[in-house]
């Protein structure tokens, strides 16, 4: 199916050279299979959220992923976490039912899902005016589901929940990170000011 298959949590660290988001996406205590070719690693997952991830190129990552849905390893309904891609290079190879590079309006993270650690949030008065998820993982502190309450945006509130929350997962972890869609300028700019500087651009692809 690819050049090397990969066994496991170790194989896959080791060959992303222990990438951040490898790192994140990787359920320790679980088997994951995973595939290297042509400057590409992809994996598919045991564990709650994507079916399977892959860092590096994007052309030989769809084409591990188009080959295991031929297989039946991957299928209708299941999100797949890719490099960069555009959709015209997934036209003819996946079909795909949705493809997200841009912001939407709801999040991943919501109560009740199995990767959240824990909630932050900033009250005023008996009232939540903000919250975020703590979705760390493995050795990667990771913050998800930002928000700030509609009337009170713009009063510096998303700073200091992402300032506070960053602080606390520092102080466990050895990197924090987060993730943002392209196309929210101001969280990025703030993002950025906050001193998450490292980037990787994705696109999460759902199957049809």
């Amino acid at each position: 199916m690819a050049d090397q298959e990969l066994t496991g949590c170790a194989a896959l660290l080791a060959a992303t050279d222990h990438h951040p988001y490898a790192r994140h996406a990787l359920w320790r205590g679980a088997e994951p299979r995973g595939w290297r070719r042509d400057g590409a690693v992809a994996w598919l997952s045991s564990g709650p959220g994507p079916a399977g991830g892959a860092i590096g190129a994007p052309g030989p990552a769809v084409d591990v992923f188009t080959d295991l849905v031929a297989a039946g390893a991957v299928g209708a309904g299941q999100w797949l976490h890719l490099p960069r891609t555009s959709p015209e290079a997934l036209a003819g190879r996946l079909t795909v039912a949705r493809h997200d590079e841009s912001s939407f309006p709801s999040t991943t993270s919501r109560p009740g899902d199995p990767r959240i650690v824990d909630w932050y949030g900033i009250r005023d008065g008996d009232r939540l005016v903000a919250c975020g998820a703590d979705r760390s993982r493995g050795d990667v502190g990771f913050l998800a589901g930002l928000t700030v309450a509609p009337d009170r945006r713009g009063r510096g509130l998303g700073a200091a929940l992402t300032a506070g929350m960053t602080r606390a997962l520092a102080a466990r972890y050895d990197h924090v990170a987060l993730g943002v869609y392209t196309d929210n300028v101001g969280a990025i700019r703030l993002y950025r000011r906050l001193g998450f500087t490292g980037a990787l651009a994705r696109s999460s692809v759902h199957l049809a």
